[in-house]
């Protein structure tokens, strides 16, 4: 197993010049030395980016919640003024430092998600989400509160958005800083989440197979699904998304491999030898048992994912039948205030400029309702 222990930045160690990729992007040749690199165990023993609310805290998120909807107030519709945490809102943003410039996950527990209508719900999670950064579109109807729930779409279809399906999802990355996702309500069995150290994937390509590097570092189009701002089911990113990017002393990573697939498949022209060896080799280490963190999300948790140091993925789930019972999360895209600089290329991910969401349109071609 190779050893993917950061490595002091103090050590004394040979550096290289950066290298460039297409004289643009300059690839890092020693390991990522950042807390966000972890193996599953390194995150199992350690406390620091989970909390669990204390009867304070909910007691406050609670009068905060009540108070917004009496006044008629719903999601989309109000800021930090109008949703007053003073104890709980400086915790939501010490979660997303730790998750911008710590593990790259942050979990929020002990919402009682019971005692709440959806619609006080949705109201609740507003206000959890101004304080946790600026909330983008995540699909071309401009959602920017999303309900993830099987609606029984096909997986296999290309322009098919995956969290509208019970299927497994591989590790990827969503575009945004962040990704928070709320339960509402479980499966009856599976579903379990999945958290992998996109960093950490880093240390060990340079450290096994360095020659996979200047391949990922010049990345890859993806496909828009239809989502993109022509809303053409056949729009792919302007330019390849690197899978890493290194810019401002940060390595941050894009991995999407059923968008690059995709994408190969509607421009007609198929991945090299030297390119599918890399993103196999890629997908077989963000795979390994021991990067591999698992979690059963339960009613009241807000799972909180960095998309730039962390891939996130979920086991595959059987439902309840009852329309009631069935598995519910809420999701936020947000780009955290403050966040990282971002490479050009890397940055903009659906045609929509630096750190854009999802073009909203009339035309919505993607299946999902």
């Amino acid at each position: 197993m190779v050893d993917l222990t950061p490595v002091d930045s103090t050590t004394a160690l040979p550096v290289s010049p950066p290298a460039l990729v297409d004289g643009i992007n300059p690839v890092r040749q020693r390991p990522v030395d950042e807390r966000s690199v972890w193996q599953a165990s390194e995150l199992e023993s350690d406390d620091s980016w989970h909390h669990t609310l204390t009867a304070a805290e909910r007691s406050e998120l609670d009068a905060a919640t009540r108070a917004a909807a009496a006044r008629g107030l719903t999601d989309g519709q109000f800021d930090r003024d109008d949703f007053p945490l003073p104890t709980l809102g400086p915790r939501i943003e010490a979660l997303v430092d730790n998750v911008e410039n710590g593990r790259g996950v942050g979990l929020l527990r002990g919402i009682p998600v019971e005692q709440y209508t959806n619609a006080e719900l949705r109201v609740l999670y507003w206000g959890f989400g101004v304080y946790a950064g600026n909330v983008i579109s995540q699909n071309s109807k401009g959602q920017l509160l999303a309900e993830v729930r099987d609606h029984g779409n096909a997986y296999g279809d290309r322009n098919t958005r995956g969290f509208s399906t019970n299927a497994e999802l591989l590790p990827h990355v969503d575009t945004s800083d962040m990704t928070t996702l709320l339960c509402v309500r479980q499966a009856k069995s599976g579903g379990v989440s999945r958290v992998i150290s996109s960093t950490a994937t880093y240390n060990a390509v340079l450290a096994e197979r360095p020659e996979f590097l200047e391949v990922l570092y010049r990345g890859f189009y993806n496909d828009l699904r239809g989502e993109g701002p022509t809303q053409k089911i056949d729009e792919l990113t302007h330019n390849p998304v690197p899978v890493y990017s290194y810019h401002a002393g940060r390595v941050s990573c894009s991995y999407n491999q059923r968008m690059i697939d995709n994408a190969a498949v509607k421009r007609g022209q198929p991945l090299s030898d030297h390119e599918r060896a890399a993103l196999d080799f890629l997908r077989e280490v963000t795979l390994r048992e021991e990067l591999q963190y698992r979690f059963k999300m339960v009613p009241g948790d807000i799972q909180m994912v960095s998309n730039h140091s962390v891939f996130h993925s979920r086991e595959d789930f059987v439902d309840h039948e009852e329309h009631e019972r069935k598995r519910c999360l809420f999701r936020f895209w947000i780009n955290i205030r403050g966040g990282r600089p971002l490479a050009e290329n890397f940055a903009d991910r659906y045609n929509t400029g630096p750190r854009g969401g999802v073009a909203v349109g009339d035309g919505a071609r993607y299946t999902f309702s």
